[in-house]
C-alpha cells in the first residue's frame, strides 16, 4: 500500500469514526432533551400540589381566623354583659358589628394570601410544562442518523479532496489510473 493509500485509509477511517461520534453525540443529546422534559413535567405536578396545599392551610387558616373572630365576639358579650351593659344597646351593637367586620377583613386577607400562594404555584407548574414542551420539541429536532450522515458527508469531502490532490501530484491512488 502506498502512502497517499494508506493516507486516505486512514481519513476514511477517521471519517466512519466521525460519524459514529456524531451518531451518539446527537443521540444523547436527545435523550438529554427528553430526559428534561420529563422532569419539567414531574416538577409542574409538584408545583400543582404546592397551589392545591396553599389553597387548603388558606381555608384551614380562614377558619381558625373564624373562631378566634367568634371567640373573641363571645368573650366581649361576656365582658359587657358582666359589667352590666345592655347587649342590646348601641354601644354594644357597635362593638360586636366592629369585631365582625375586622374578622371578616382578617379572614378575606388570609384567603386572598392563599389564593396568590396558589397562583405562584401555578404559575412555576404553567411555566416548567413550557420547559417541557420546548423539550420535547428540541428533542424531536434530533437526528441521530442525520447527525452521522452529515458527519460523513463533510468528512468525505475532504477525503475527496486528498484524493484529488495525491492524483495531480502523481501518485499512486486507489482509482488513480
Amino acid at each position: 500500500m502506498t502512502p497517499a493509500n494508506a493516507n486516505l485509509a486512514l481519513m476514511g477511517i477517521g471519517a466512519v469514526g466521525s460519524a459514529f461520534g456524531a451518531y451518539y453525540s446527537a443521540k444523547s443529546a436527545k435523550n438529554n432533551l427528553q430526559f428534561q422534559a420529563q422532569m419539567s413535567e414531574i416538577n409542574a405536578r409538584t408545583a400543582e400540589l404546592g397551589a392545591k396545599g396553599a389553597l387548603l392551610r388558606g381555608e384551614r387558616d380562614v377558619q381558625a381566623s373564624k373562631l378566634r373572630t367568634a371567640q373573641l365576639k363571645g368573650a366581649q358579650r361576656a365582658a359587657t354583659a358582666a359589667n352590666g351593659f345592655d347587649l342590646g344597646d348601641e354601644t354594644s351593637a357597635r362593638i360586636l358589628t366592629s369585631t365582625d367586620v375586622m374578622g371578616e377583613i382578617d379572614a378575606n386577607t388570609i384567603a386572598a394570601d392563599a389564593i396568590a400562594s396558589a397562583w405562584g404555584y401555578r404559575m412555576q407548574a404553567q411555566n416548567l410544562r413550557g420547559e417541557a414542551a420546548v423539550g420535547r420539541a428540541s428533542a424531536s429536532g434530533v437526528s441521530a442518523a442525520g447527525s452521522a450522515v452529515s458527519s460523513l458527508l463533510g468528512d468525505s469531502g475532504q477525503v475527496a479532496a486528498s484524493w484529488y490532490k495525491f492524483k495531480k501530484e502523481g501518485a499512486d491512488v486507489v482509482g488513480g489510473k
